[in-house]
């Protein structure tokens, strides 16, 4: 308690005093009833005890700033991870976006290219059939044949080739088996015929080539197994 909360205690002590002795006396007193003002008092005397306990313990400002600094260095942490993450996602989308466009470039004909591939079906069939006939030689069969190659030629302009595939072993990513054939002449399992040619886009399959496939015959199959 602090000097002048004990004056103050001792001055209201006196005042009673001397009150209790006026009264001893038959003298009327006034007596001050006035609780606001004594409570104002009160209040007054609280807040300098207050003020003189927090002025006996001061903050230290090391430890406070060294506080700041560990909120604002962990605050800068977050903000920094954040943001590389932020900038990783952007280079990933950045990434698929110019992969996307270029596939997109590559292959944006492709559905064309498909639609155009029955009309070279027919072609190849009428040259095919016009070789057995004995107009081989005629202009009709040579123009045909000269219009195939165009076409081929415009088609490989953008990437579009057709493949060979007799005499390649069969390969389910590139052939399509619609029959087998027993013969001695090819190796087992390798392509003897194409029924329809196959195309590539690129380095994607366009169409599966359409392939006989070769086979043992069955009395060859019988003297492997016998021996």
């Amino acid at each position: 308690m602090s000097v002048q909360s004990l004056n103050g205690r001792v001055e209201n002590i006196q005042k009673n005093q001397e009150i209790t002795t006026l009264m001893a006396k038959g003298k009327k007193v006034k007596i001050n009833t006035n609780v606001e003002d004594t409570g104002k008092e009160n209040k007054a005397n609280n807040k300098k005890e207050l003020n003189e306990k927090d002025s006996s313990e001061p903050l230290d400002p090391f430890k406070e700033m060294e506080e700041k600094v560990e909120f604002l260095e962990k605050e800068a942490k977050e903000t920094h991870d954040r943001l590389l993450r932020v900038s990783a996602e952007f280079e990933n989308y950045k990434k698929r976006a110019a992969r996307e466009m270029n596939d997109f470039r590559k292959f944006a004909n492709e559905s064309f290219v498909k639609a155009m591939l029955p009309v070279i079906d027919n072609l190849d069939r009428a040259i095919e059939s016009s070789n057995n006939e004995k107009h081989a030689g005629s202009s009709m069969v040579e123009g045909v044949n000269m219009t195939l190659k165009e076409i081929l030629k415009v088609l490989e302009q953008f990437s579009v080739k057709r493949f060979d595939s007799i005499g390649d072993t069969f390969d389910p990513g590139l052939h399509q088996a619609v029959m087998q054939e027993e013969t001695e002449k090819h190796a087992e399992n390798s392509v003897v015929k194409e029924l329809q040619k196959g195309y590539m886009i690129h380095d994607r399959l366009l169409r599966p080539a359409m392939v006989v496939v070769s086979k043992k015959p069955e009395n060859q199959t019988k003297k492997d197994q016998t021996k």
